[in-house]
């Protein structure tokens, strides 16, 4: 029951809108951002900011947000992320992560890792149907985004050149910043915050990344403008999406 009424807590329209933001930025985020970015007093941000937190579906910490230390550089702010924690809710109830994993214990036992993958590979090109391989970065966040990837554009020069994030939902505003001519279409790539086979992957990587590869091969196309290759980063999902090298004129 714990996870029930930690996910009626964004019941709420006001706490799942400041969720959603947090969960979607990929970082520390404080209460006056989360407050402006959603159109509420910071006083109400705060307090449904707090409640989350309670419930675990955020964490929260302190840090100066101006970036500076010691004496004048401010009192330490209150800043919040997604917790790494599942949440999920079953009725009635069904266990389909211990399925999974006995699956690939014993696959990877077997040595099925290229039947897999091949099953992966036609799997995604299922989802794609008849439609052309995907024509280009954008659609291709639009498509990971439905399939629960989290998707944003990165600068490939790594994090901290991050030249866009763009939220992918179905809220997101006009003002969302998907220009590749901003920055040239091959310096970016899209990364992925979520991985919908997090809890398999960590007990089987190479299978389930590879995988994930496969399937997203499948999805997006392999002869198209873009490509998915591996890129594994802690936290994030094993695969990246770019320009293809043999789209280039």
């Amino acid at each position: 029951m714990e996870h029930i009424e930690a996910i009626a807590m964004l019941q709420d329209p006001v706490r799942r809108r400041l969720y959603e933001y947090v969960a979607a930025q990929g970082r520390e985020v404080g209460r006056n951002e989360a407050a402006e970015a959603t159109g509420v007093a910071r006083t109400l941000a705060a307090h449904h900011l707090d409640r989350l937190t309670e419930a675990g579906l955020l964490e929260s910490g302190s840090r100066r947000l101006t970036g500076r230390s010691g004496p004048g550089a401010g009192r330490p702010a209150k800043v919040y992320t997604r917790t790494k924690a599942e949440r999920s809710v079953s009725l009635p109830a069904r266990d389909y992560r211990t399925a999974a994993e006995l699956l690939a214990e014993a696959a990877e036992q077997a040595g099925l890792d290229a039947g897999l993958c091949a099953a992966a590979r036609r799997r995604g090109e299922s989802l794609r149907g008849s439609a052309a391989p995907c024509g280009d970065l954008e659609e291709a966040m639009r498509m990971l985004a439905a399939r629960g990837y989290e998707p944003h554009l990165e600068d490939i020069g790594g994090p901290e050149d991050a030249v866009a994030d763009v939220d992918t939902d179905a809220g997101a505003g006009a003002g969302a910043n998907t220009d590749a001519d901003s920055a040239g279409a091959a310096a970016r790539v899209v990364r992925m915050r979520n991985c919908p086979f997090h809890a398999v992957a960590e007990r089987f990587p190479p299978l389930v990344c590879g995988m994930n590869l496969a399937l997203l091969e499948g999805l997006l196309g392999t002869d198209g403008p873009v490509r998915a290759r591996m890129d594994a980063r802690p936290g994030e999902c094993c695969v990246v999406v770019e320009a293809s090298k043999n789209n280039d004129d």
